[in-house]
């Protein structure tokens, strides 16, 4: 793993990185408006490193494109694990219904009741050192932006995506600042997944108890004793109201529509049936389906348990918020201390607002290949619509890094021949 960054002065961070080549441009604008130099060019940038981000990476290092010089991957997280670095404690291994193993690198046995965020922290953290990727973090890419428009005259390596990264904050009372730094790359993957992007629906009125999601969501042990309603017809849901009733909470399950249980096998035929079925929403540019409208709930033994005690029982749509409760659908009102949203998360894409992606439907319309981007050539997207899953995401590695491919191509067997060897074919102008 490479070195954490150091939060420097800005004069320090004008230096390039290693390996980084540096550029000339001077028309590029931090997103507030002040004038920023690009300090490095990457021929190929991954955002992200959780499993569809570490996936991309095997197969770009595969190709030759080496970590730290011409590939880099920057995290937002401090420690490896993606998303999973954030998940509660009492979320054990076996309560996630395991991951995909990453090309290369199998996970092997593990601790069913260790916490699933461990073993993932853990396993991602081993693939990122077995595969040499130096991650850089933590740095949050808070802007994508176009150098130029694409020339088709004038494909390969050259700068097409201008990034701009900040590590830190500001410290109240001080003069310590977010450090900001800023580079350019001939191909961008993006792989942020949706925790940063929890989804919270709107209805009338206003609830004056405690309100959070399942990312803020810490341990069931400080609802003890509270009625909390769990909002949403996902697995999150339901594990969070079996887990709150193990820890004392007294639980209410509400869901637009009725639980959608299905006794399906969740194999890999299953999953390949469900990547078909979100593919065809994104390449139609419509937004991606919730998880539970792809895959359903799994009638597994400890849910059934559920379903016969009565603690998966829904009971039905909210219609509105009340100071101390809701308006059921069915003329009731509850009151409830606590309302936990686990209704879902949307993709997080405010980093590529620049690069104005929306189509039509809502959503960012895909290539064939399920993570190229017609609209912005040059652009790989995954961990969005079918490379959600862990199962995609390690599925569509492969396929993005021939899209990285597709795009470098033009120059790619001079400048491959020549880094190999004791030279370097120089970089193209800037334009």
């Amino acid at each position: 793993m490479g070195p954490r960054p150091r939060h420097t002065s800005a004069a320090a961070r004008n230096v390039k990185a290693p390996g980084a080549v540096a550029t000339d441009m001077s028309e590029s604008q931090h997103e507030q408006g002040e004038q920023v130099q690009p300090t490095e060019h990457h021929r190929v940038v991954v955002i992200g490193a959780g499993q569809a981000a570490l996936s991309t990476a095997h197969f770009l290092r595969r190709d030759g494109e080496r970590p730290g010089r011409e590939l880099l991957l920057l995290d937002a997280n401090p420690t490896p694990g993606g998303a999973w670095s954030h998940r509660w404690d009492a979320l054990t291994f076996d309560d996630a219904h395991g991951i995909h193993d990453l090309p290369g690198f199998p996970l092997g046995e593990t601790d069913p009741t260790e916490p699933a965020r461990e073993v993932v922290k853990r396993y991602y953290g081993a693939y990122e050192e077995h595969e040499g990727l130096q991650v850089q973090r933590p740095w949050r890419v808070t802007s994508v932006r176009r150098t130029h428009d694409p020339d088709p005259a004038r494909p390969g390596d050259r700068p097409r995506f201008l990034v701009t990264a900040t590590s830190g904050s500001a410290a109240q009372g001080t003069e310590t600042k977010a450090s900001t730094r800023t580079l350019t790359a001939s191909a961008l993957v993006s792989a942020t997944g949706t925790w940063d992007r929890p989804f919270v629906p709107s209805y009338p009125g206003r609830f004056g108890g405690r309100q959070l999601t399942t990312a803020g969501f810490v341990s069931p042990d400080e609802f003890a004793g509270r009625r909390v309603l769990v909002v949403g017809g996902g697995t999150s849901a339901v594990q969070f109201l079996l887990l709150l009733r193990e820890h004392g909470a007294d639980t209410l399950w509400s869901t637009r529509h009725a639980p959608d249980w299905t006794e399906v096998p969740f194999d890999a035929e299953w999953g390949r049936q469900v990547e078909h079925s979100v593919a065809g929403r994104t390449r139609a540019g419509l937004p991606p389906l919730s998880v539970v409208a792809a895959t359903g709930l799994p009638l597994i033994p400890r849910y059934v348990r559920g379903i016969e005690d009565g603690i998966l029982l829904s009971r039905g749509p909210i219609v509105r918020l009340t100071e101390d409760g809701v308006d059921l659908a069915d003329g009731s009102h509850e009151r409830v201390d606590v309302i936990l949203w686990a209704t879902g998360f949307r993709a997080a894409l405010d980093h590529l607002a620049p690069l104005h992606l929306r189509a039509p439907g809502g959503g960012v319309a895909m290539a064939d290949d399920d993570v190229s981007v017609p609209a912005a050539p040059g652009l790989v997207l995954v961990g969005y619509g079918p490379s959600a899953s862990t199962l995609g995401a390690t599925r569509a590695g492969r396929r993005a890094a021939r899209a990285v491919a597709r795009i470098l191509t033009p120059t790619q067997a001079t400048t491959k021949a020549s880094r190999d060897g004791a030279g370097r074919t120089p970089e193209p102008a800037v334009v």
